[in-house]
């Protein structure tokens, strides 16, 4: 059974990792390379200029307003979002009344809510935030009309308020992402033995309690992943696409919503600046993979198994 076993592993991995480092790693490498030149992005012809964009970088206040937006939806994003959907996916799964026959059961109706809880999901990100766009226009928006129908005449400008054009789309984000991690929360829950359910609330444990000492602690691996996932959203494409189209500008009023996708992107193709722009996307790597590592160290616990 051991003949020819490595032989057999290497001619299924050599494949996906020659691709894996092609597409992936390789471009990692170049864009670093980038960042230790002055490349324009338009002419073939560069020269070294060693770490005088990292300077350049360091004295960079839209660059920090940037980090600070981007470590904001990093860190509050996931924590909303993940908080939501765990509560939501809690009472579709165990937080109903008990039904005769069953002790621990769901709300009534479960099944329509998870699928109206994913809708979202369904939707292009783009299209979610021309959607929200037209919806928190100040002067045609169905939001402020509703605001305008009931009595309030002083109705903000959502999107052009530097205070508030940052939570609007966070607030956005949580929306179109909240019922992914239902769903997926919710599977994790099903699986779960009632059993654990039951002898808690024979104990006279409260839902309170069944849900921090037994729904937690088995679905914790999930939910670490998930903080993992959401955060790296928050600092990629999603944070960028709804940034990019829902705020004004992009990015502003006055930098108010900037953040490192949104500033990569305008400096290669709005300044061009692509090797100041690969820089930003060094530090914007960096700052990623902190995250993830933070998350992990954090969050690690010993695995329980049932």
């Amino acid at each position: 059974m051991q003949h020819g076993k490595y032989r057999f592993i290497v001619g299924f991995l050599v494949v996906p990792m020659a691709l894996y480092v092609i597409l992936v790693i390789w471009p990692f490498i170049q864009s670093i390379y980038y960042s230790f030149t002055d490349w324009t992005g338009l002419s073939p012809d560069f020269k070294m200029v060693g770490f005088d964009n990292y300077a350049k970088m360091l004295d960079d206040d839209i660059f920090w307003k940037s980090l600070q937006h981007s470590v904001l939806l990093a860190v509050l994003l996931p924590l909303v979002t993940l908080g939501l959907a765990l509560f939501f996916a809690f009472m579709l799964n165990v937080g109903g009344r008990r039904r005769k026959g069953a002790a621990i059961a769901g709300v009534r109706g479960s099944g329509f809510y998870k699928i109206a809880y994913f809708f979202p999901q369904v939707l292009s990100i783009a299209i979610v935030a021309i959607l929200f766009q037209f919806a928190f226009d100040p002067a045609q928006g169905m939001i402020n009309g509703t605001l305008k129908a009931v009595g309030f005449d002083d109705v903000p400008d959502w999107l052009g308020d530097p205070d508030l054009a940052l939570w609007v789309i966070m607030g956005v984000l949580v929306w179109c992402t909240t019922g992914f991690f239902v769903v997926l929360f919710s599977a994790g829950m099903a699986s779960i033995p009632k059993d654990f359910y039951e002898a808690a609330l024979l104990d006279g444990a409260s839902r309170f309690t069944t849900f921090f000492r037994i729904t937690l602690p088995l679905l914790w691996d999930t939910v670490q992943s998930g903080w993992v996932y959401m955060g790296i959203l928050a600092l990629g494409a999603e944070g960028f696409a709804i940034v990019h189209i829902m705020s004004v500008g992009p990015g502003g009023p006055d930098y108010s919503t900037t953040v490192l996708p949104l500033y990569v992107y305008q400096s290669a193709f709005r300044d061009g600046q692509a090797a100041y722009a690969t820089t930003i996307g060094v530090a914007l790597l960096l700052v990623t993979l902190a995250f993830a590592a933070i998350v992990m160290r954090v969050g690690r616990r010993e695995r329980l198994e049932f």
